[in-house]
């Protein structure tokens, strides 16, 4: 495994929509692998490929309950519920902090990595970054859709 490098809030690649991924493969694993391994040594409870420079529908994230760590290839959110408010943060905008509003409760749909289609539903810390990464996905940073922003500590 290897350590990746996160991009920042102002490379293009987070502003861009990521592509399908077609072929489940060692690569795509590897890839996963490494992603997750960064994510941990980063301090953080998720991240999408295009965080680490490459424009593809994967993500990890492991928020550290019964679910463990979760790799969603080509995640598609099919329900949600409810609405809260909530402080985010990003580790490609570092010690920025925005409320965020986001679903509740959601339900997405994805492949694992071996290629088996799964569904999950979750609300809490879960659900939001279930919603926070799918949004890397479509060019979308948190920074874009906060309803207040603040640089500093979490609160």
């Amino acid at each position: 495994m290897a350590l990746l490098e996160i991009v920042k809030a102002g490379n293009p690649v987070l502003k861009q929509e990521a592509a399908v991924i077609e072929k489940v493969d060692s690569r795509l694993r590897r890839l996963l692998d490494d992603m997750a391994e960064t994510m941990y040594k980063a301090d953080g409870v998720g991240l999408a490929a295009p965080q680490v420079g490459k424009s593809i529908r994967c993500v990890v994230i492991d928020v550290n309950d019964e679910n463990g760590l979760l790799e969603l290839i080509n995640p598609v959110i099919v329900e949600r519920e409810g609405s809260e408010l909530d402080t985010e943060g990003c580790l490609s905008v570092p010690d920025v902090f925005g409320t965020v509003e986001r679903s509740a409760r959601v339900t997405v749909e994805y492949t694992n990595r071996w290629n088996k289609r799964k569904r999950l539903t979750a609300d809490g810390l879960l659900a939001r970054c279930i919603q926070h990464e799918i949004d890397h996905l479509f060019g979308t940073l948190f920074i874009d859709v906060a309803k207040s922003l603040r640089n500093g500590e979490k609160k």
